[in-house]
């Protein structure tokens, strides 16, 4: 090396340059070989020859191929007609005829009928008749709903088939859903859909209630102002309620106190501003749940409930933060809008201890 004509450094780095070289050249041929001993290329190809049943069975399918099964297209189709008549906010639903239904039955048919409801008034639910082994059905069965104008693009007509027996639970064959805020209702449309599976029960909607609160620590106040309500769920006959509003206070789960609004009639969506001032010591305002629920006065019948939430440090969700942010901010109102739940869902959270019943002294 030092009797070479070239610089030392240059003879080491073309030595690295063809070690290198070499290196990649003996990975490569080791990497050829090995490949060739693998069997799986050769039933890859392979594959082509298989029948077309078995291929599909060593793929695993993706999502998108999960949910277009042909077995969750078979389902069948239904025709329907809807129209709406803006003078008298009447709509009016016509179920035509089913074809190519599902087969329920051990015989390969069906015994079908079709239950139609509105998510906005799911207590209004109308059933065609029954027909007998067929999957085929004609219905031409038409049920009027009364809706208001202000209310058409919130609600979904649902049209459900079920297969109909005797001495067992009904088998819902699968369903439509019609949002109406995507429908033209200018003018009557006639048309087939394709049946979907049955979604999952939805939870019916009883309304919104916003009412304000606020806490002065120092002298104890809690001030409750129940401002409104919208969307309450239509309880009477004619498709409206007489919604009132009542107030309570919890201690320690037993009912401390409680105040009532007025009464109003013929509305979905009343006006109160009605307030109410309870005493509650900073000392017992962590043991305190504000119960607010919402109610349809009836003169000849026991008044009901529509729906209910309660606020404390017990709550969850907007109720505990609305509770949190009174607490936050003495003295000040915070004024915050709820979606009322289920009367049985609110009573279970709350676990009221049952009191003692007294007997009553009669004169």
């Amino acid at each position: 090396l030092n009797t070479a004509p070239v610089p030392k450094w240059a003879l080491i780095a073309v030595a690295v340059a063809v070690a290198v070289l070499l290196v990649l050249f003996l990975v490569c041929v080791i990497k050829c070989c090995c490949s060739k001993k693998k069997p799986k290329k050769k039933e890859k190809v392979n594959l082509l020859s298989v029948s077309s049943s078995t291929t599909a069975s060593l793929v695993q399918p993706d999502m998108e191929d999960v949910e277009q099964r042909p077995e969750d297209k078979k389902r069948g189709k239904l025709q329907y007609s809807l129209e709406y008549n803006l003078r008298t906010q009447e709509m009016k639903v016509g179920v035509k005829q089913a074809a190519d239904l599902k087969a329920m039955d051990s015989g390969g048919t069906s015994d079908p009928y079709v239950i139609v409801y509105l998510t906005s008034d799911m207590k209004k639910k109308y059933e065609t008749k029954v027909y007998r082994k067929t999957l085929n059905p004609v219905f031409n069965e038409s049920f009027t709903f009364q809706v208001p104008q202000a209310e058409v693009s919130e609600s979904t007509l649902v049209m459900q088939v079920y297969d109909f027996n005797r001495f067992a639970k009904h088998d819902i064959i699968g369903e439509v859903r019609l949002p109406l805020a995507s429908v033209n209702l200018q003018r009557a449309i006639e048309q087939w859909s394709d049946l979907a599976a049955a979604s999952k029960v939805e939870q019916e909607r009883l309304g919104e209630v916003c009412f304000s609160l606020r806490y002065v620590p120092s002298t104890g106040k809690l001030t409750v102002v129940v401002l409104e309500a919208k969307k309450l769920k239509r309880m009477d006959s004619h498709g409206l309620s007489d919604p009132f509003v009542k107030v309570h206070l919890i201690l320690n789960r037993k009912k401390w106190k409680k105040r009532k609004t007025s009464v109003k009639k013929n509305t979905l969506s009343p006006y109160f501003n009605e307030m109410f001032v309870f005493e509650v010591p900073f000392s017992q305002i962590q043991n305190v749940d504000l119960v607010i629920s919402v109610w349809d006065h009836d003169k000849m019948t026991k008044n009901e409930q529509i729906g209910k939430l309660f606020l404390g440090c017990r709550a969850t969700g907007n109720q505990l933060r609305h509770w949190s942010d009174m607490l936050s901010n003495p003295r000040r109102p915070i004024a915050q809008w709820h979606s009322l739940q289920a009367v049985d869902v609110v009573d279970k959270a709350l676990g009221l201890k049952t009191p003692l019943k007294l007997p009553l002294h009669t004169r």
